[in-house]
């Protein structure tokens, strides 16, 4: 069994495939979340048996959140694999993520919020090597942070 990470907060989507909790493999797209996952996730299915699907449920792209969310929610209902998430602090070292404008989303503790900020170190989304399945949530609704503007 087999577990799946995506991170499609932000260019480029980022998916590993975990045996055993190591990183077996490694796929990255240049394409928008909307345009890449099905493409991506027909082959995987194929390949593979999972064990649990996990993302990182924002705060990041709107967009991308949202169609992530919407597709894994889908799959894991119709495939019967649970969905599991974390908050995308997980993946970039803890460092700022660009929100709008000079905002920016940064975590304490376990609170995230924004905050202005002028020239913060953003960190990049990145895989970890190892992964331990007990520190992924089963709250895995999304989140936005800030309101979609309409």
């Amino acid at each position: 069994m087999h577990d799946a990470v995506i991170i499609a907060l932000a260019s480029p989507v980022l998916i590993g495939i975990y045996k055993d909790g190591e990183l077996i493999e490694e796929i990255r797209d240049d394409g928008m979340s909307s345009d890449v996952l099905a493409v991506i996730f027909e082959q995987l299915i194929k390949k593979y048996v999972f064990s649990h699907f996990i993302y990182a449920k924002g705060p990041g792209s709107f967009m991308g959140i949202k169609v992530t969310y919407l597709f894994l929610k889908t799959l894991s209902i119709t495939l019967k694999i649970p969905l599991l998430a974390s908050d995308a602090f997980f993946f970039n070292e803890n460092r700022p993520i660009k929100a709008v404008g000079k905002l920016y989303f940064v975590k304490n503790s376990d609170t995230i919020c924004l905050e202005p900020l002028d020239a913060p170190s953003t960190g990049i989304f990145t895989l970890p090597e190892r992964i331990d399945i007990k520190k992924f949530d089963t709250d895995n609704l999304p989140y936005y942070g800030i309101d979609a503007v309409g």
